[in-house]
């Protein structure tokens, strides 16, 4: 390449970063004080066991708690320790075993006034949002306001600029991986029917997330 032909070729843009790769920590920073500023109660863990251990430390036992569809919860063991260990009241194995007919009413209204709602997010945003995506928004009135307390874990990989590219993320990235779930698991594809974004927190001590070093999950 000649003199010429370097002086006006234009720079090169350097790749947009994945949605897979960890945030620093200087980016988690930023958002757990975007959080904290919001209402949110935050903690910065290591990694996931770490998370599996505060969340046994949160939930007192015998409390009634529905874990949201994560695979967050689901790849740290947290959905196990919930609904089979038997220490909480789950909500979960009991709507699971009802009638979704005749027993539509009371599923509606397990899932919607737990004591705790523990799950994930799709993503977190620098300035201190919350983005929530679901096909059914079974988990959403719960998040919303409907549970007492609710626990999000969130790995590092979640935490974006902004809004805008918060909602990328949910078509670009979480979309085609849960679509790939649920084809597996029940034959059809999810869809983003319903998106919830918790912007601050008016209860104290009402919401707290739990933001990881490490990334998990979608």
């Amino acid at each position: 390449m000649t003199a010429a032909t370097s002086a006006t070729s234009p720079t090169p843009e350097p790749p947009a970063t994945p949605f897979t790769e960890a945030a620093p920590a200087q980016r988690l920073e930023r958002a757990a004080a975007a959080l904290a500023a919001h209402g949110f109660t935050v903690e910065i863990l290591d990694d996931a066991a770490a998370a599996r251990a505060r969340v046994e430390e949160l939930i007192p036992a015998g409390a009634g708690v529905f874990t949201a569809a994560s695979e967050t919860l689901r790849l740290s063991g947290i959905d196990d320790d919930i609904n089979a260990g038997g220490r909480y009241d789950a909500v979960k194995p009991r709507v699971l075993a009802m009638d979704r007919v005749t027993g539509a009413d009371d599923i509606r209204r397990l899932l919607a006034v737990p004591d705790v709602i523990v799950g994930s997010v799709a993503a977190l945003t620098e300035t201190g949002s919350l983005v929530i995506a679901s096909g059914s928004g079974s988990q959403l009135p719960a998040y919303a306001g409907g549970a007492a307390r609710a626990i999000w874990v969130v790995g590092a990989q979640k935490v974006v600029p902004d809004l805008d590219t918060a909602l990328r993320r949910v078509e670009e990235h979480c979309l085609p991986l849960e679509s790939a779930r649920t084809r597996a698991a029940y034959g059809w594809p999810s869809a983003v029917n319903r998106v919830l974004v918790l912007h601050a927190e008016h209860l104290p001590d009402r919401g707290t997330v739990l933001l990881l070093r490490e990334a998990i999950g979608f």
